[in-house]
């Protein structure tokens, strides 16, 4: 059989109820990333990605690197 790659479990981050300042998510999601043992890589890809745009690529972003609750 073939190989399968497994995914590493997304950090959980609270944003419902927050402040929805783009800079106050940033900041909260990338403390998640560190806090569940992401690379310094992973995590400045991540912030790459998430102000490469508007608002609301920043959100589509956050919800690829974490599990929104």
């Amino acid at each position: 059989m073939g190989e399968m790659k497994v995914r590493p479990v997304k950090p959980r981050v609270q944003l419902i109820g927050r402040n929805g300042n783009g800079f106050a998510i940033l900041g909260r999601v990338e403390r998640a990333l560190r806090d569940a043992g992401r690379s310094r890589e992973e995590v400045e890809r991540f912030h790459k990605e998430a102000t490469a745009g508007d608002y609301d690529n920043l959100l589509r972003v956050v919800s690829e690197y974490v599990d929104i609750y």
